[in-house]
């Protein structure tokens, strides 16, 4: 009998360890992005992302990537962001250089930059527009006939186009002041290259630090010309451009005036349309990219892979474009 009582104490003793594990709440690995909680109704188990995310570079991305985090930071409330912009070269720098998680970048990954460890996805495209004061003296003409691809290059490259009469063909003889950006910057790596294939160093002007500035340089200047990416030239709310900035049409055929397959500048959702069905050449339209330094991983990983898919949801919002399913398959097949 005492053998047999010994017996039954030890199987409710190991019974009793058995039920208090499987009922035990959180397991937790410090090391890790991740925990697993378990749920006290249906003892499922969910996975619950945290961590700081630190995200650095292009201003051209920096209003997207912002929407992203607050919206992921919805559904995942234990992983934060920290989000600055400081142009294209800035966060590919942080980026190889392990200061931050993941770099906005405006312009094509460079083999060199590959080489340091940056591994880049597509998220969104976007636009770079040429800009100019709404007082701006030869306005009517501007809209009516645009300007050519040539004329822009005279004005930032050769410098031999320094009148807005000369750029209209008109009598005028104001002169223009010409702004570019001082930081290394994705917009105006873009818009080198559509002028002929430069580099940003090729562009002449004085130069503003960042996108917010270079639209205010063109604001307070009746005679200045500028490029901004599209999301600083128009205004998200009224969908029209920025108050007290206009937008000069590219004469992409070249015949002297914007016909209606050109005329595309009024609003920011037909500038998006004109992007998206390739209306709008690229350059200046251009891809944008998130970058990690090397492929990522943990939370990292799972925030792009959200940008990817449920994440597209709010870009036109924003004023971007939306990726094809083709590009999003190759995204998400990159980052697997």
């Amino acid at each position: 009998m005492k053998s047999k009582s010994t017996v039954v104490v030890v199987v409710l003793v190991l019974t009793m360890i058995s039920i208090i594990t499987a009922l035990s709440g959180c397991v937790t690995d410090s090391n890790t992005d991740t925990s697993y909680e378990q749920s006290n109704s249906d003892q499922s188990q969910v996975k619950e992302l945290k961590g700081t995310i630190r995200v650095s570079g292009a201003y051209a991305l920096y209003p997207m990537v912002i929407k992203w985090g607050e919206e992921y930071k919805k559904l995942h409330p234990k992983v934060n962001f920290d989000i600055s912009a400081g142009g294209a070269g800035k966060g590919m720098a942080d980026t190889v250089g392990g200061l931050v998680d993941i770099g906005m970048v405006s312009r094509p990954i460079a083999p060199a930059e590959e080489e340091k460890g940056a591994y880049w996805v597509t998220v969104t495209k976007d636009a770079v527009v040429p800009t100019v004061n709404k007082d701006n003296p030869v306005l009517d003409e501007l809209k009516a006939n645009g300007l050519k691809r040539e004329v822009f290059e005279k004005i930032y490259i050769n410098e031999t186009t320094k009148t807005w009469g000369q750029a209209t063909e008109t009598g005028a003889t104001d002169k223009i002041n010409v702004y570019t950006r001082s930081d290394a910057s994705g917009a105006a790596a873009t818009w080198a290259q559509y002028l002929g294939n430069n580099h940003q160093e090729a562009l002449n002007g004085v130069g503003v630090n960042g996108d917010p500035g270079l639209a205010e340089a063109i604001r307070q200047d009746r005679l200045g010309i500028g490029f901004n990416n599209i999301v600083f030239a128009y205004d998200l709310n009224t969908r029209r451009p920025v108050d007290g900035i206009e937008i000069i049409p590219l004469d992409l055929n070249g015949n002297g005036i914007i016909d209606d397959d050109e005329n595309f500048y009024a609003t920011l959702d037909e500038m998006i349309e004109a992007v998206a069905a390739g209306k709008y050449p690229a350059p200046p339209a251009r891809d944008q990219y998130l970058v990690t330094k090397g492929k990522p991983e943990g939370v990292t990983q799972d925030f792009i892979k959200w940008v990817l898919t449920d994440g597209q949801q709010y870009i036109q919002e924003v004023g971007y474009i939306v990726l094809s399913q083709d590009e999003i398959s190759e995204g998400l097949e990159k980052i697997k």
